[in-house]
Parts: C-alpha cells; structure tokens; sequence
C-alpha cells in the first residue's frame, strides 16, 4: 500500500478528513481488506497509546508552559562563562608536564643507543670523517679502543724538513 493511502487512512482515524473524502475512504475500507486490516493495526496502536499516557498534567497552559522554557533557555544562552584566573602553579605545571615528559623520552633514547653500543648492533664503528682530510677513526666499543689513521708522510710546508732539525725556544 502506497504511504500516501496510508496518511490518508490515519487521517480518517484521527477525523481530520472532510466528510466528501471520508465517505470515499469508507466506500474503499468495504472493497480492500488490506486497508481495513491497517486501519484496525493503526486503532489498536492508538489505544495502546492513549492507555499507557501517563496523568501528568502542567498547570500552566501549553503556550505559557514552552514560552518559560524558551525564556531559561535564551537566559543561559546569555550569561557569559566567567573567566577562571589561573595560578602560578597551574601554569608552571601545565609546562613542565610536557617539558618532563620529552626529557624523560630524550633520556630513555640516549639509555637505548648508549646500551645498543656496548656490544650491540653498532660494537665497532668506522668513520672516514671527511673526504678530502687524511684521517680515519676506528672506534671498538667492547674494548674502550679508538685508533685514527693519518696518512703519512703529510704533504704541507712541515714535511720537507729534517727529523734532525730541532726548534729551540728562548
């Protein structure tokens, strides 16, 4: 059954069709068994209803009643949420907490690599440090050793001299 028989069919129950239109939802309710099913589904619900309403009745009358409730409503609406000072010692707390909590996780890093370095994945540890110097580092954690290679003999002005020639200093 289509939605708009069906709003029809309450609008009959509820008595808000004209009397022309009630007669011919009567005439139909006579031929088509489907409706009157659905009309007496749609009274059964409506008593079901109207006996389980409860008793509560409000002194005022329904437009004075919703008009007090719009006025409260408008009155919170207005007033501002007053403006809490905040005390030095929530300010300097809501500061440190983090601050502590990065320090804390900067430290549990340098904890992690520090133990990852004494015989873990990074024991030894070679680093030519720039390309175009003449050093080398080896680094051997498990034994505490570091060697650096330089590349001899050097090449600058100090190179070509004797290793008899002494510098004396007055």
């Amino acid at each position: 059954m289509k939605q708009d028989l069906q709003l029809k069919l309450q609008a009959y129950l509820d008595g808000e069709l004209p009397s022309g239109e009630a007669q011919a939802v009567t005439d139909w309710l006579a031929q088509d068994s489907a409706a009157s099913d659905l009309l007496v589904e749609l009274t059964n619900t409506r008593a079901a209803l109207v006996s389980h309403e409860s008793d509560i009745k409000v002194p005022d009358s329904r437009e004075f009643y919703w008009s007090k409730i719009r006025r409260q409503i408008e009155r919170e609406e207005q007033v501002a949420p007053a403006i809490k000072s905040i005390s030095m010692m929530e300010r300097l707390r809501r500061v440190l907490v983090p601050a502590g909590t990065v320090a804390a996780m900067m430290l549990g890093v340098m904890v992690i690599q520090q133990q990852l370095g004494q015989g873990g994945f990074a024991a030894l540890e070679a680093d030519g440090t720039h390309e175009d110097s003449e050093a080398f580092t080896y680094r051997d954690y498990e034994s505490g050793t570091t060697l650096v290679w330089l590349s001899y003999p050097a090449e600058n002005e100090f190179a070509d001299t004797d290793t008899d020639d002494t510098l004396e200093f007055n």
